[in-house]
């Protein structure tokens, strides 16, 4: 088996153009908790009075004249709560009907349709919040319906795509996407804040996502099979590595999938690692401005340095799983277990530790960031474990185990925001401390229960046909 280089390939091209689907995605799904800050009346947002005074104020050394065109409204602490928690509602229920989709249309059409309807949503955000505020929880449901599809339907994609050695490498490219999205919109969503008006968060970043559409539709096909400009030698080499791993069978073995111990493995580490992910990813702004006293400029980079340590650690353990599988033969199961453990436990020692060290801003920051950035080694762990275990399930399996971790996305900000309704340090240690204990179970239970091997039920067709 001749590996095809990677430069131009199709399958790396595949990747990029993911890469850039996701990066919107993630733009898309948090430009509203930095909007928000703007929207909100700011005697609402959060009483002076309860703007922990633990920490001085922070004051910002430029002060430019700040655009305040947009329309403010008065939702309270809990009304946000439940716009930053709607998008999940919409989200969970498209999780497996997206990988079942997936394997019967293919993942192409689902993954365009999917980005393409989240921007037309964001773009008429402004609008629904100008009806009202049920309109805009409407409109994030919707929104979260249009991406709850997205990564089944790449995850499905991969499964007729990535020769197993290069899993890691390509699937962490593309989703590596999703963090620098984060990375690049929370600074650049408080900017168009700052200087335009909060619309033009909507605006912009719906327009791009639209744009990205046309590409996606015109440069990429759902398998090697029937791309227009694929190479002879990448696709008899992509084929050729996937030959035992795929099964024949049409109907979805569901019984012995969801009896599979393995995959409850993927799901236990999945809604542990998200609840951490998603508590920081909604409330760090938050915490950064009550808490730590930062204005919101300074803190959409601040908020943004976590994830960009995250892009890159993903980008990078991709590399080093791979290697380490291809040169070094250590066992799939063994670099998904390691790279896992790493991810989990690394995050919940240094949340912990976030908690405790007062108004230190560069420390509170640093601790946070690398918390963050080591959770990227889960990408190359239980992440991409299920076209391990089962590659042409991979993307019903993704629905599955994504549904239980969105569970995170709609429970841990409001039982957080609940937490900390007086915004003392010590309501914020109680939030990080539960972080960090779920993670702690995940991480354990994952290098209990799980497996990199093919499972029988996953090509249970195959062999019937091979004899």
């Amino acid at each position: 088996l001749v590996s095809v280089p990677a430069c131009c390939s199709a399958r790396y091209n595949l990747a990029l153009l993911a890469f850039a689907g996701f990066f919107l995605l993630y733009a898309l799904r948090v430009n509203l908790s930095v909007a928000l800050v703007d929207m909100v009346e700011p005697n609402i947002s959060l009483a002076k009075n309860t703007t922990s005074n633990v920490c001085p104020e922070h004051s910002s050394t430029v002060n430019v004249p700040r655009n305040t065109t947009g329309e403010k409204y008065s939702w309270d602490a809990d009304t946000q709560g439940w716009i930053l928690g709607s998008f999940f509602y919409g989200y969970i229920i498209t999780q497996i009907p997206g990988g079942y989709l997936a394997s019967k249309i293919g993942g192409k059409m689902l993954m365009g349709f999917g980005i393409f309807g989240t921007s037309v949503f964001t773009l008429l955000t402004p609008l629904a919040a100008n009806l009202g505020v049920g309109y805009l929880i409407a409109v994030r449901a919707l929104e979260g319906l249009g991406e709850g599809v997205t990564f089944p339907a790449m995850h499905s994609m991969w499964s007729s795509w990535a020769p197993p050695l290069e899993r890691s490498k390509l699937l962490s490219i593309s989703y590596a996407g999703a963090q620098l999205g984060t990375v690049v919109s929370l600074p650049l969503s408080g900017l168009i804040c700052y200087y335009m008006n909060w619309v033009y968060v909507f605006y912009i970043f719906g327009a791009l996502g639209v744009l990205w559409f046309f590409f996606w539709m015109w440069l990429v096909s759902d398998t090697p099979e029937t791309h227009k400009s694929i190479s002879h030698a990448e696709r008899e080499y992509i084929l050729s590595s996937l030959k035992d791993q795929l099964s024949t069978q049409k109907s979805v073995p569901w019984r012995p999938m969801l009896e599979s111990l393995p995959l409850w493995a993927i799901v236990v580490a999945h809604f542990s690692y998200n609840w951490t992910f998603y508590t920081l990813l909604t409330l760090l702004p938050t915490y950064m401005k009550e808490i730590l006293r930062f204005d919101a400029q300074e803190n959409g980079f601040l908020s943004a340095l976590p994830y960009f340590g995250c892009w890159l650690c993903i980008i990078l353990s991709g590399q080093i799983a791979d290697y380490l599988r291809e040169k070094q033969n250590l066992s799939t199961v063994c670099v998904r277990k390691c790279f896992t453990l790493i991810g989990m436990i690394g995050p919940a020692v240094f949340l912990v530790a976030a908690g405790f060290i007062g108004c230190n801003y560069a420390l509170a920051v640093a601790f946070v960031t690398i918390s963050t950035t080591l959770g990227g080694f889960c990408t190359s762990g239980y992440s991409i474990n299920h076209l391990d275990i089962a590659p042409s399930y991979a993307g019903i399996l993704l629905g599955i185990t994504n549904s239980f971790a969105t569970i995170p996305g709609m429970v841990g900000p409001v039982i957080a925001k609940n937490l900390t309704h007086n915004n003392t340090v010590g309501e914020w240690q109680t939030v990080f401390y539960i972080a960090a204990s779920i993670n702690l179970f995940g991480a354990i239970f994952f290098a209990l229960f799980a497996s990199g091997e093919v499972q029988d039920w996953a090509v249970s067709g195959y062999h019937l046909h091979r004899n």
